[in-house]
């Protein structure tokens, strides 16, 4: 054979549309039925996918293949279903590890900070506990504000009784407080102490008072400021009420010193008869004379044996 004419079978040759065309034709070429490519004594090489299976018998279209002698067919599962004879490869050994992760445990949760809370709990308790004792310390009162102020020119006894001093200078701070006994005498009135009951230092009073012109005068020192002043007497008065006159400065008080049988003693027991009571003049600044006298007209038998001052006009 040379080149330029290698004959008719040649692959070059078979040409699967050879019938088309006229020399085709002339070669013998026909319309495919199934076999070749339409030449004649052409080899069959193309065939479907999976069309023939050796040691198998082609089962017709929409049958399941049919197994050789001596084998089986293994069965295919219905549409959607999993295949009995299919493994993953992640299970077989040595196979790919699966792709689905498992998911990661969540964090633990922190409980609440209860260290805090209690911390914070124990600082509230406090703050409640110190403001409430504040309050009680700005609560109390002093005996001399204004709500325990009386009408001017009021009077009246009280029983309670005063701490004997025996000083008539005050403490810094404090207000004058003398016993009667150290103050001027004059007009018959004198220092006695037959009679138990007196406060004063040595129990010590003064007497002698029933009589015209009898006084006791004192000088007053002091004083922080001008304004009302309760000026405060411990006495001793048995069966009828008695009144002494009160001088501030040389100026007789409006209302008598009140001396009342405020212990309704009846029996003339003077030790059963100590009291007290008060009159509310205004003092000066500094320096202030007070004199308890008997005038005319005063009913005068009664026993002293303290003086004291407070500021403002109080009961007590």
């Amino acid at each position: 054979m040379t080149p330029g004419n290698n004959g008719a079978s040649t692959p070059e040759d078979d040409d699967p549309f050879g019938y088309l065309y006229a020399d085709g034709q002339a070669r013998g070429a026909q319309p495919p039925s199934g076999g070749g490519y339409g030449y004649p004594n052409s080899v069959s090489r193309v065939r479907a996918v999976g069309e023939r299976q050796y040691g198998q018998q082609q089962a017709p279209y929409g049958q399941p293949p049919q197994a050789a002698y001596g084998q089986t067919v293994p069965q295919q599962a219905p549409y959607g279903q999993p295949n009995a004879h299919y493994q993953a490869p992640e299970t077989l050994p040595g196979g790919a590890a699966s792709g689905v992760r498992a998911p990661q445990p969540a964090p633990p949760r922190r409980g609440p900070n209860t260290k805090g809370l209690l911390i914070g709990a124990v600082a509230v308790v406090a703050a409640v506990v110190i403001g409430i004792g504040m309050a009680m310390l700005n609560g109390n009162t002093d005996d001399d504000k204004s709500g325990d102020q009386a009408a001017p020119g009021a009077t009246q006894s009280q029983t309670s009784e005063p701490k004997p001093s025996g000083s008539s200078s005050p403490a810094s701070g404090e207000l004058p407080k003398t016993d009667a006994t150290a103050v001027q005498l004059v007009g018959g009135a004198t220092k006695a102490t037959d009679v138990k009951g007196a406060q004063s230092a040595d129990g010590g009073y003064v007497t002698g008072l029933n009589q015209v012109g009898a006084s006791l005068t004192w000088s007053v020192d002091n004083i922080p400021e001008d304004g009302p002043y309760t000026l405060f007497a411990h006495f001793s008065v048995v069966g009828e009420d008695q009144g002494m006159t009160v001088t501030v400065n040389g100026k007789p008080f409006a209302t008598k010193l009140p001396l009342e049988n405020y212990t309704h003693t009846s029996d003339g027991d003077l030790s059963k008869g100590w009291t007290t009571t008060y009159v509310w003049p205004t003092l000066t600044k500094g320096a202030n004379t007070i004199s308890i006298s008997c005038q005319p007209g005063d009913k005068c038998d009664a026993l002293i044996d303290q003086l004291w001052i407070k500021k403002g006009r109080v009961r007590h």
